[in-house]
């Protein structure tokens, strides 16, 4: 307990020798961005994931629909848990496997060209070219355009085609145009004006918006990592809506008076992902040892501030395919129960075996400001049983677990139930195929499960599926699940209009966004 209250007091301590320098900074910093009294109806909105890269095909930002620029055809209604029409209007597939979707028709990129079925066909293909995850998703065998009818086939029986369809990574463009990366041309209501990687876009209104214009002239979208720098440019009016700022501030944004504060529950699960491939992981019991070994309640306490709740699984209790999972031993002591299992003991305070003493290597990142927190909570943990944890800070998850190897453990955070389903986590994490399987996760029992629910239409058993996937992966502990986050947004309500946090965490600056 005493680590926990010494780990927030030095984050406290941290805000407080940060404030004053980050207002000179940020003030500095968008100086060219205040005006006088005549200055366009705009908003300054602060993210906390940096991009390089603005092909919405392959980046795992999500910032070109996130900031309005791009659409996909069929996005989900949050409230019902379903998907609905977007830039589709309509769609039939009975078999599953053969699919039509009508395009809406009067629709156009930010180039004035027509979005018609030969220009989404070419979207598709480049996604599927440029994206082995997303080719592994969607099964496309083939496409043919006819008009604004899609015809597409599957390569085979796949019910949840539409709903993979959500995917920002399938957001429509126009793909002749040269620099997608840099200014990529997409349909929704904001079109891009500049982009300078790493710090910020500018996006102006899409006068022609298929849906209605916005309101705005334009909206600043800038990224800046650390959750101090957040809060404090919103403190101090530098922007106007801030992406998760520093929990230990939300009293004082509060205080201010024209600060609303939103906490938002999310399809999202804060997760130790365990690298299979290592040895030491390879034992069950070494996995069941790591996950008893993580308070989650004292973690939603101390470092979330109660802006969570404690994880079980992968999917919040409320989701009807989420399992009812009984209790776990938890705690040191079960957790060297598990590692006495695994052939461990305990020798002048080293947890060892044949002379070696048990390390993992860590991997954390800070664009969410609790993962390392987190992180650093099970290194005192463990070292209390004598394990000792290298932590290793990285810039950008997917890419490093994905092409390296060289660690034990990860605190990652992921979306589960994006589209309101089971199926996207599953497939993406625990599917060899997965773009997201980075335990290194390949097991047939596990495998024949997700490829069944990937055929079945039935919801019920959909359900059914899903919950023994689910289940199958906390009885062989496969990942722990530390908590479910909220998503936590403050903003100035002095001037910021219908903005809305979103499950989803996907539509984010829309055209009903508007200043007072």
């Amino acid at each position: 307990m005493q680590f926990y209250k010494n780990l927030l007091l030095k984050k406290f301590i941290r805000v407080i020798g940060l404030s004053s320098f980050l207002i000179i900074l940020l003030a500095a910093c968008s100086s060219d961005e205040t005006g006088g009294e005549n200055e366009d109806k705009h908003l300054h909105f602060l993210y906390n994931f940096a991009t390089n890269s603005l092909d919405p095909n392959v980046d795992s930002s999500y910032v070109p629909i996130r900031a309005g620029i791009t659409e996909t055809l069929v996005r989900l209604d949050e409230e019902n848990l379903t998907i609905s029409p977007w830039l589709a209007e309509s769609w039939e597939g009975d078999d599953g496997k053969n699919w039509i979707l009508h395009l809406r028709e009067d629709i156009t990129f930010h180039n004035g060209k027509p979005m018609d079925a030969e220009a989404v066909k070419a979207s598709l293909e480049r996604t599927i070219e440029e994206s082995s995850a997303m080719k592994n998703a969607l099964k496309i065998e083939s496409i043919e355009a006819d008009g604004y009818t899609l015809h597409i086939t599957t390569s085979e029986p796949f019910p949840e085609f539409v709903s993979e369809l959500v995917n920002p990574n399938v957001s429509i463009i126009d793909v002749t145009e040269e620099d997608i990366i840099n200014h990529p041309v997409g349909t929704g209501p904001f079109e891009l004006a500049s982009f300078s990687p790493g710090s910020k876009l500018e996006v102006t209104r899409y006068d022609d918006y298929w849906d209605g214009a916005s309101p705005l002239d334009g909206v600043t979208f800038s990224f800046n990592e650390d959750a101090n720098a957040r809060t404090m440019a919103l403190l101090s009016d530098q922007v106007d809506i801030v992406y998760r700022p520093e929990v230990e501030s939300l009293g004082e944004l509060e205080a201010k008076g024209n600060i609303t504060v939103e906490s938002t529950a999310t399809f999202r699960v804060h997760q130790m992902t365990m690298n299979m491939e290592r040895e030491s992981l390879k034992d069950v019991n070494v996995r069941r040892a790591v996950d008893a070994l993580i308070d989650k309640q004292e973690i939603v306490d101390s470092i979330l501030l109660g802006h969570a709740e404690p994880a079980k699984g992968p999917f919040l209790p409320s989701l009807p395919f989420a399992p009812s999972y009984g209790d776990k031993p938890s705690g040191p002591d079960a957790a060297k129960e598990y590692l006495e299992e695994a052939g461990y003991t305990m020798e002048d305070g080293v947890m060892q075996k044949d002379g070696e003493q048990l390390s993992f290597t860590l991997l954390t990142y800070p664009a969410r400001a609790d993962l390392p927190l987190i992180a650093q909570v099970f290194q005192s943990d463990a070292e209390q049983l004598g394990i000792d944890v290298e932590i290793r800070q990285i810039d950008i998850p997917e890419e490093y677990m994905a092409s390296n190897r060289d660690w034990d453990l990860a605190t990652y955070s992921n979306l589960t139930a994006p589209r309101g389903d089971a199926g996207y986590y599953l497939n993406a994490t625990y599917h060899p195929t997965g773009a997201l399987n980075f335990s290194g996760a390949e097991i047939p029992e596990l495998t024949a499960i997700i490829d069944e629910l990937n055929q079945t239409v039935d919801q019920e058993k959909r359900n059914e599926l899903a919950e023994q996937a689910a289940d199958y992966v906390d009885e062989n502990a496969i990942n722990s699940f530390v908590l479910h986050p909220y998503t936590i947004v403050a903003y100035n309500d002095e001037k910021v209009k219908n903005w809305v946090t979103t499950k989803s965490e996907y539509y984010m600056i829309t055209n009903e966004l508007d200043v007072k």
